[in-house]
């Protein structure tokens, strides 16, 4: 079961996308963490955690926590026992990983992708390496689920655990339990709605409510002009120089490149930042706003 976990924390690194600093969140209703055990030659059972979370951030490190106290094995007593000799009342046990995301990133929705993964897991001071393959599939733009490619199975030895599944014989009067575990992960996660742009730092989710206050005058479509000038790829333009549009010669004239630093000078007070163009948008006032909806901008009208 140990190794399920650390199935689950490559399946979250995996969802990350290199180009969006973008962070993902466990989906715990629909994610699922399962071993079997076989006891007395023939009587095979499967037991599972009912309670994990995680999450994937930025950077790409992935850190899954799962609630040992949730193990539900379908009777009372034996996850009791789980628990206080298995588990030896640990809390949780965590699985960390960091993985290039980059093949991963590719996928379209309804594209599948197997990958390479490794993971550690950690419970009770005993650290776990795992090597396996995992099943990804990208949902929807914004959730991906990732699955273990085939079974994996965990040594109690390897995960310290042995003595407390001698003493589950000892209680339950069994003749033997199997010493490796068959493990399976099925694991969603979402992508969290505060996307932060890389460069900016800004929220694109915020920023594009920010930008409503623009549209009126100004598009994010390539040469999309209206009463202002079309703003596809305006971080790193250089100001008044968009083609077909009229701008004023303040404007023309400024040798303005529009970087984050500039663009947040000018939409603090267009007016008193380059006297005599025509944007009759008083500015933003909240500092906040700027560096939002310049993020939305920055996602917006790459290339």
């Amino acid at each position: 079961m140990k190794l399920l976990l650390k199935a689950v924390t490559i399946a979250s690194a995996i969802v990350a996308t290199p180009a969006l600093a973008t962070s993902w969140t466990l989906a715990p209703e629909s994610s699922h963490l399962a071993y079997g055990t076989i006891k007395k030659d023939t009587v095979g059972e499967v037991n599972s955690f009912t309670n994990l979370s995680g999450h994937v951030s930025p950077d790409g490190k992935v850190e899954i926590e799962i609630d040992l106290s949730s193990v539900e094995t379908n009777i009372d007593i034996r996850n009791e026992r789980m628990i206080e000799y298995v588990f030896r009342k640990a809390g949780t046990a965590t699985l960390t990983a960091e993985f290039d995301m980059q093949e991963v990133s590719k996928l379209g929705v309804g594209e599948t992708s197997i990958v390479d993964a490794e993971a550690v897991l950690s419970l009770v001071g005993t650290a776990v390496e795992i090597d396996t393959e995992m099943f990804v599939a990208r949902l929807s733009e914004t959730s991906v689920m990732v699955s273990t490619n085939n079974m994996v199975f965990i040594s109690t030895e390897d995960a310290g655990v042995n003595a407390g599944v001698d003493k589950l014989m000892e209680l339950a009067d069994l003749p033997g339990i199997t010493r490796t575990a068959p493990v399976t992960a099925r694991l969603v996660f979402n992508m969290d709605d505060k996307k932060v742009d890389a460069v900016t730092g800004g929220d694109i989710k915020a920023g594009k409510k920010v930008f409503r206050k623009c549209k009126a005058c100004h598009q994010t479509k390539e040469g999309r002009h209206g009463v202002g000038p079309s703003l596809h790829g305006v971080i790193g333009a250089t100001a008044g120089q968009s083609d077909g549009f009229k701008f004023s010669s303040s404007l023309q004239e400024s040798g303005i490149t529009w970087t984050a630093a500039s663009l947040t000078e000018f939409l603090a007070d267009p007016k008193g930042n380059i006297p005599g163009n025509r944007m009759q948008f008083p500015g933003l006032k909240k500092d906040e706003d700027i560096v939002n909806v310049i993020a939305y901008l920055q996602d917006k009208t790459k290339g």
